[in-house]
Order: structure tokens, then C-alpha cells, then sequence
């Protein structure tokens, strides 16, 4: 049997191999640097091996080092599977650990002050670490990188687990007394098409489904403005006559700003659906579930708000 150093050594490896930095490692595990810098010393003393050098101002893993990722990863979590007991319940109080969230900018800065009080209250020795999503690449899950992803289901593959957590649609946002808002007026298809328009993409896409909408009704807009933000956007928005296009739940923390009004789209569009996705591996642990079960929770009262079609 490993003894307890042993055991937190390989903890020690797996984050430093998952990570590729002593920093990164020691924050996730909630260490010093010094602390992991010692232990990094030791498991190159272990197993002859560099593990990580030094490329320039970044670390690099070593070949055996990656060759030993996949496998260390493994242990780790077949460890915490085994030191559980079965069907013993965890207390989140007791928890100590550093979880890995990527979500757009949408639903970390409408939904990450929740998540962070909720696991404050709950669990106050976790932390949250919320990063980017450039993309919908599955591979950080399977690599074991991240915790959750979170977003539009893109394709995920058969070893990823989905759970819906809210319907949501995009709903058009203006300043106020904008041209739109005019009263009598009826804001159409028509009317809004001729407005110019300011849209969010990640990748700088000018067109998306509002204007495959659109193009049935034998409409065009046009897009003036392309930012990689949706507060960006309604900056823009606020400051000038350009619609912008929202989601309706990163819309909500924003009204009481009194600047923005907000309308339903005058054509038809699908409603879209979040979900959190993780890997199988992390199905039964119980550190695991209690995120998951935090998340849903803090989504469910938008889903509730949001079931009407």
C-alpha cells in the first residue's frame, strides 16, 4: 500500500502534468510554490526523471512525462474512488479542491457571482476557476483539464456526459429612446432589418441564425459592428443606434442599469439549450456531484423562468 506522502505525491504529478507549471499546479492543489517545487524535486528523484524544463519563459513536459499523464490521471482518480467508502456521503464543508469551469463570457458573468456565493456558503475551502471557451473541443474534458464545460452541446462524443441546465433565446437590446422603441410602433421584421446591427462572435462570423431567419422573410441586415463580447455589444449598444443581440439570460443581471431596453425577436427562431458536460470518470465522485448539483440548482430558477415557449 502507497503511504500518505506517496499518495499526495502522485496528487502532486497529476496536477503538474495536467497543468505543465509549478504555479498552476500548486494553486490547484492549493499549495505554495515552494511546496510544489519540492515536490517536483522529489518525483524527479523518484523516477529519474526531469519531468518538466524549462522552454523559454514556459515549462514543457518531458517525453516520459507524457507518456505518463494519461496513466497517473487514471490513478488518481481510481484512488479517489477507493478511499471514499461506499455509499458514504460527502460534506462540503470538508471539501478542499480548486474546480475548472469553462464558460463563455455570457454565463460566467451572469452566473459566476451566484456560483461563487452558493460555494462560499456551502463549501467554503473550494475554489472556482472559471476559463475561456475559444471553442467547443472536447478534448480539455478527456485530458482532464477541466471540471465542466459548459455552453451549447456542440459534438461531444460518446464518452462525455450532458445534463440540460436552462432554455435560453437571444432577444434584441437597444438604448433607450432608440428609433425602435417608438411609441405606436409596432417593431417588425422589416423595421428591424433595417436598423444596423452589432453582433458577438468568437470567431468573427458576420451571419448566424437570425439571418437564415431573416433571408425567409426575404430580408437582409446589415452588420456594422463584429465584437468577440456580448458586453462589448451592448456597450456599443448603449452609446449609439446599433441592435445588438443577446441572450436572454446573460440580459437579466443587467436591467437595473436603466440604459438598455430589451424586445423579443420580430421573427421566428429556435430556442437554444445549455447544458454542463464532464467525462464519465468523474461520474461518481462525490466532490464531482456535489459541483454538478450546485450548478444545476443555481440554473434551475432560469430554466423555470424560461420553460414557455
Amino acid at each position: 500500500m502507497p503511504t500518505e506522502a506517496d499518495l499526495n505525491l502522485l496528487f502532486a504529478l497529476n496536477a503538474l502534468l495536467s497543468e505543465g507549471s509549478v504555479a498552476k499546479a500548486a494553486e490547484r492543489l492549493g499549495l505554495s510554490e515552494s511546496a510544489m517545487s519540492r515536490a517536483l524535486a522529489r518525483l524527479r528523484e523518484s523516477t529519474g526523471d526531469q519531468l518538466l524544463v524549462r522552454a523559454g519563459r514556459a515549462m514543457v513536459l518531458t517525453p516520459h512525462a507524457l507518456a505518463l499523464r494519461d496513466r497517473v490521471r487514471e490513478l488518481v482518480q481510481a484512488s479517489r474512488a477507493v478511499l471514499q467508502p461506499a455509499g458514504a456521503s460527502m460534506d462540503p464543508r470538508t471539501l478542499r479542491h480548486l474546480f475548472t469551469i469553462r464558460a463563455n463570457d455570457g454565463f460566467i458573468e451572469g452566473f459566476a457571482p451566484r456560483l461563487v456565493a452558493r460555494a462560499a456558503h456551502e463549501a467554503p475551502g473550494v475554489r472556482l476557476r472559471f476559463a475561456p471557451k475559444p471553442d467547443k473541443d472536447v478534448r480539455p474534458l478527456r485530458e482532464g483539464l477541466l471540471d465542466l464545460d459548459i455552453g451549447v452541446l456542440g459534438e461531444s462524443g460518446p464518452e462525455v456526459r450532458v445534463q440540460a441546465l436552462f432554455r435560453d433565446r437571444f432577444i434584441a437590446v437597444v438604448r433607450e429612446g432608440h428609433p425602435l422603441l417608438l411609441a405606436g410602433s409596432e417593431i417588425t421584421a422589416e423595421r428591424y432589418a433595417a436598423c444596423d446591427h452589432v453582433v458577438t462572435s468568437r470567431h468573427g462570423r458576420t451571419v448566424g441564425p437570425v439571418d437564415d431567419a431573416l433571408a425567409a422573410m426575404g430580408l437582409v441586415r446589415n452588420t456594422a459592428v463584429v465584437v468577440p463580447s456580448f458586453s462589448t455589444a451592448l456597450s456599443i449598444a448603449a452609446a449609439t443606434d446599433l441592435v445588438a443581440l443577446i441572450p436572454s439570460s446573460y440580459f437579466e443581471h443587467l436591467r437595473a442599469r436603466g440604459t438598455l431596453r430589451s424586445f423579443l425577436l420580430p421573427m421566428p427562431t429556435e430556442q437554444i439549450t445549455v447544458s454542463q458536460m464532464w467525462h464519465p470518470r468523474l461520474d461518481r465522485d462525490p466532490a464531482h456531484q456535489w459541483l454538478r448539483g450546485m450548478v444545476l440548482e443555481v440554473c434551475r430558477p432560469l430554466n423555470e423562468r424560461t420553460r414557455a415557449p
